[in-house]
């Protein structure tokens, strides 16, 4: 096998360019999904349930992503063709689903317990997610491809850059368009203008940078990446292929202990989306309460749905931060285990802090471990998946690993938050949820155990 020629930083950057524009999509959904469907009427021990449709697309989405790009060749690439198609149903739903709300969508109508505003945000969603999955799925594809094994940290570490760079654009677009005095408030069912907003310049700067990296980006034809990647016969019969329950037989054994790790720290990461808003409501801004439940029109309410965009910046700053350590402390492993280990102590420590800057303390050090979370399993995986060709699908089915634990979360969180004890307003008792978080992530800790290295 020819070893890959080493690419240089722009080449490297240019890569994952496009996975700005597609983490400012995603950062818009983590932050802002619980406030839609909270103003939408969702109760508290239901909205979890929300949060099953994202993973649950990605855990079939992304297989197949990898599947049929392994084996795509035309003049616009091989995986280049999936994230723009991706990218552009994004951009469409994006413009759609926080306007569920103002769509003059019944609410005498109930289905499953549901109105119709809320089922077509449900609907949007799936939308949303799906195509979301499908264009950032060719970036870590990109890299396994076309990045040697010298670079492959790097060329992670520059995409956990862009993507902690995206993020904190995307999460802090509310906060600074109510500062700019967009309307914050709505009436009641109705989701305001700072979130709508934020929506329609996110969709516009995805489609701008994964242009970007389309037309910057030149995939290898079939021969370069057969020369580079040792698969002898790129031109194999469909029939001839391996199924994917037959590439799951043959896995290397990295694939099963890093995924071990990642069930703790997406179950875990599931919990801080569903429950951050809920709960920074309750801890800082002691958000009032009707009927048991917060009240979602009230200022208040929505000051702290602005607030956990800023917090959840903050994370990606500190993630920014400890990706740039993560190269230098002594081992993948160790790196692996201590940012699991700061993440749990900092979801562990919202529940004892009550002063909006204060928290920023915990939320950084949730980010050390969402640093680890982005660059290191893929690191350890394609490592090990090296020469064994089918690198796209392995890559898909790997994301099995993200998905699951956070459909298996989404299901049981409304159960594990009726366990928790009422809080003092006589409300669900959401910051509990964050404690728990940080004990999925001190077990993924001790999961790291289990990896061994190529």
């Amino acid at each position: 096998m020819t070893k890959k020629p080493n690419l240089s930083f722009w080449q490297l950057w240019n890569l994952s360019f496009g996975f700005f524009g597609v983490q400012i999509a995603y950062a818009l959904q983590s932050a802002n999904i619980s406030r839609i469907f909270a103003t939408l009427g969702a109760d508290p021990h239901s909205l979890s349930f929300f949060w099953i449709l994202p993973p649950l697309m990605g855990i079939i989405v992304q297989p197949l992503v990898g599947k049929y790009s392994d084996r795509t060749w035309c003049r616009f690439g091989r995986r280049i063709p999936y994230l723009f198609a991706g990218a552009l149903v994004a951009v469409l739903i994006m413009c759609l689903l926080p306007n569920s709300g103002s769509l003059g969508l019944t609410k005498n109508v109930v289905i499953w317990g549901m109105t119709g505003a809320m089922l077509f945000g449900l609907f949007s969603l799936m939308m949303l997610d799906t195509s979301i999955n499908m264009a950032m799925q060719p970036f870590k594809m990109l890299v396994g491809d076309m990045v040697n094994e010298e670079q492959k940290t790097k060329a992670y570490s520059i995409q956990s850059f862009l993507c902690n760079a995206g993020s904190v654009v995307g999460f802090l677009f509310p906060y600074i368009l109510a500062r700019l005095y967009v309307s914050n408030i709505a009436p009641d069912g109705i989701v305001p203008d700072t979130v709508i907003y934020s929506f329609y310049a996110g969709a516009a700067i995805l489609i701008l940078c994964v242009l970007y990296t389309s037309l910057s980006v030149k995939e290898w034809n079939p021969e370069e990446y057969a020369k580079y990647n040792e698969i002898l016969n790129h031109n194999d019969k469909k029939g001839d292929e391996p199924s994917m329950l037959a590439l799951l037989a043959k896995a290397p054994s990295a694939f099963w202990s890093v995924g071990l790790v990642q069930f703790f720290c997406w179950a875990s990461f599931l919990c801080m989306w569903s429950y951050t808003n809920g709960s920074i409501a309750t801890l800082v801004f002691n958000t009032p309460v009707v009927d048991g439940l917060l009240s979602t029109s009230s200022v208040q309410y929505q000051e702290a749905g602005n607030w956990v965009g800023v917090l959840y910046a903050v994370q990606a700053v500190g993630s920014m931060a400890w990706a740039a350590v993560i190269p230098f402390l002594p081992g993948r492993k160790f790196a692996y285990m201590l940012s699991l280990i700061l993440g749990g102590i900092g979801f562990i420590l919202t529940n004892f802090v009550h002063d909006p800057y204060l928290m920023f303390l915990p939320f950084v050090l949730i980010g050390c471990a969402w640093a680890a979370m982005l660059a290191l399993p893929f690191t350890l995986l394609t490592n090990a998946l090296q020469g064994r060709g089918h690198m796209g699908t392995y890559l898909g089915l790997f994301n099995g690993t993200i998905c699951l634990p956070q459909i298996i979360m989404a299901a049981t969180g409304g159960i594990v938050l009726g366990l928790m004890p009422i809080g003092s307003n006589g409300a669900a008792n959401e910051p509990l949820m964050l404690v728990f978080a940080g004990c999925l992530l001190l077990c993924g800790s001790v999961a790291v155990y289990a990896i061994k290295e190529k």
